[in-house]
C-alpha cells in the first residue's frame, strides 16, 4: 500500500506517525510511506523585497524543520519512506501529492477543533476529507 502522511510538525502529526508505526497492517515493510509537508506561500511583496532565491531558501529551511525529526524517527523503524515538501495551500498540495503519488490512503493528524472551529476558520483536514478520492485516516 502507498500511504501519504500529511505532516505539519505539530503534536498531531507525531500522533499520526506513532499510530502508523505501531500498526504494521497499515504500514509494514512492504508498504511505502510518503511523508509530505506543505510549506505556506509567502506574500508576493516579501518575494519582491528580498528576492525569490531567499524566499526559496527560507521555505526549504522551514520544511526541513518539520521533516528532519520525522526522518530521524522513521530511520529507527523498518518502514520504507521518503519525505517531500512543496510550497502552497496545505489542503490543495496534500490532495495533489496524493494524486501524484497514487496513494491508497492519506493519514493526517487533526487538531479536533470541532464544529464551531470548522465553521469559523475552516479545517485543512475537513477540506482534504471532502476533496480526496482515496480514504483519509484522521488521527486525534
Amino acid at each position: 500500500m502507498n500511504i501519504l502522511l500529511a505532516a505539519d510538525g505539530s503534536q498531531f502529526t507525531k500522533k499520526a506517525l506513532a499510530f502508523l508505526v505501531t500498526h504494521e497492517s497499515l504500514c509494514g515493510p512492504e508498504d511505502e510511506l510518503v511523508v509530505f509537508h506543505a510549506q505556506p506561500h509567502l506574500p508576493p511583496r516579501v518575494t519582491s523585497m528580498v528576492g525569490g532565491a531567499i524566499v526559496a531558501d527560507y521555505q526549504k529551511e522551514e520544511a526541513e524543520k518539520v521533516l528532519a525529526p520525522i526522518r530521524a524517527f522513521l530511520d529507527r523503524h523498518p518502514i520504507r519512506y521518503r519525505a517531500e515538501w512543496k510550497a502552497g495551500p496545505s489542503d490543495t498540495e496534500i490532495l495533489e501529492a496524493a494524486e501524484r503519488e497514487k496513494s491508497h490512503l492519506i493519514v493526517m493528524g487533526t487538531h479536533g477543533h470541532g464544529l464551531l472551529g470548522r465553521v469559523l476558520m475552516g479545517s485543512v483536514a475537513q477540506r482534504v476529507v471532502t476533496g480526496a478520492h482515496v480514504p483519509v485516516l484522521l488521527v486525534k
